[in-house]
């Protein structure tokens, strides 16, 4: 049981952990806003994983079926919310996004669901999640559904403790930013994450 629950620890790290969209929009959230803004976007990362992991895992015949005769529609439209993202961190004001911090109450709250969106917008994730159940025997059939559940526990903890990591890490950087760099950041980030969309919609259009 508790090889179970390890196995989907490093399964959440796993697919937590490549520097994408989402962890770029943390690493910006923590830079700008401070540690808990970027663990809260990245609480919200965390659930996506692991809803898109509940479903892979529970009902693996028919998730690769709807995503593989939908994969084309599914990649633009993700990409798509990629790009409006990036664009977003883009243009961001770093000065007026500290004020507007300081006057609303529920920013945590609309960090997290951004990036709940933005993680839950990528739905080509489940391939990760086949392959890497294939690799490490995750999800088998003779699985009772408690072990699954326990598994799955696993991946959820795996990507807290990634985005705990991260965004640790970079809250001690964040003193040495002051507004220009926030701005620099912003502009990088956006970029980033503007091509990174741009590269998974061409991929959609000519495959």
């Amino acid at each position: 049981m508790l090889e179970l629950f390890v196995m989907g620890m490093i399964i959440g790290v796993l697919v937590s952990s490549p520097m994408g969209p989402v962890g770029m929009l943390c690493v910006q959230r923590t830079l700008a806003k401070g540690w808990r803004s970027g663990f809260v976007s990245g609480i919200g990362a965390a659930l996506s994983d692991l809803i898109y992991a509940a479903v892979t895992g529970f009902f693996m015949g028919l998730v690769i079926n709807f995503v593989e005769a939908h994969q084309h529609p599914l990649q633009i439209f993700g990409s798509i919310v990629i790009a409006v993202f990036g664009y977003y961190i883009f243009r961001n004001n770093p000065l007026k996004s500290l004020q507007r911090n300081r006057e609303q109450k529920q920013t945590l709250v609309q960090d997290f669901v951004t990036a709940f969106l933005l993680t839950f917008s990528n739905v080509l994730i489940v391939f990760l999640y086949i392959g890497l159940y294939a690799r490490f025997g995750f999800v088998l059939p003779e699985h009772p559904v408690r072990m699954t559940i326990l598994g799955l526990t696993g991946v959820f903890a795996g990507a807290l403790l990634w985005w705990l990591f991260i965004t640790f890490v970079v809250s001690l950087l964040r003193r040495w930013f002051n507004i220009r760099g926030l701005k620099l950041m912003n502009r990088i980030v956006g970029s980033v994450i503007i091509v990174l969309a741009a590269f998974g919609l061409v991929s959609a259009l000519i495959i």
